[in-house]
């Protein structure tokens, strides 16, 4: 885990950052926004009793609306307290503290990785490509990962593609939302969804 990683200088500027982020989701769930936008897409991606990778999952709202759907899930993030906070609310899945870059699951073979929530843009730019390769690392033959993050935040999209070809993985459609419109220059967000080159 290198010191560049945002998420964990949020923390170390703001130590009641992670508290403000459960809270912000518990309070979205509490008002019936819908938060299962992410979670939808996946779960059209693969038949149910799926294993589903939630990479960079925070306090769980897509990896838990994919459990709840029947599949098998794991997540992982490197804040404790928004693994907490997943446990807490969606106990159907299996949730783990850890660092992306240092991924290694047994057994590995998931049928979808999911990463949204800017989270490629939170990574210490030293460990997008390491991570990239973790995630090919870990799919299935046929599986596939579903990466979503938004432009203007210090990772370009082209740089992505070229990360994620030397990672092994090969676009197979780019969307602009998770609501499935199509990817175009200009698009102010990338859905990725990847497979093993």
């Amino acid at each position: 885990m290198t010191n560049d990683n945002l998420w964990l200088q949020q923390i170390a500027e703001n130590p009641g950052h992670s508290q403000w982020y459960i809270k912000r989701f518990r309070d979205m769930a509490e008002r019936g926004d819908d938060l299962a936008g992410e979670a939808r897409l996946i779960d059209a991606m693969v038949p149910r009793g799926r294993r589903i990778l939630d990479a960079g999952c925070g306090p769980g709202r897509v990896g838990g609306h994919l459990a709840a759907a029947g599949h098998e899930v794991v997540g992982v993030d490197l804040d404790p307290e928004l693994i907490a906070a997943a446990k807490a609310d969606h106990p159907g899945a299996t949730w783990l503290v850890g660092d992306l870059a240092e991924l290694k699951l047994e057994p590995p073979g998931f049928d979808v990785i999911v990463c949204a929530g800017n989270v490629m843009t939170f990574l210490a730019p030293s460990t997008r490509a390491e991570v990239l390769r973790n995630f090919a690392a870990h799919l299935a033959p046929d599986g596939r990962a579903a990466i979503g993050f938004g432009a203007g935040r210090g990772y370009e999209f082209h740089d992505f593609f070229e990360d994620a070809a030397g990672a092994g993985l090969r676009p197979e459609v780019l969307l602009s939302t998770w609501d499935l419109r199509p990817f175009h220059p200009g698009a102010d967000f990338l859905v990725a969804l990847l497979a093993r080159v």
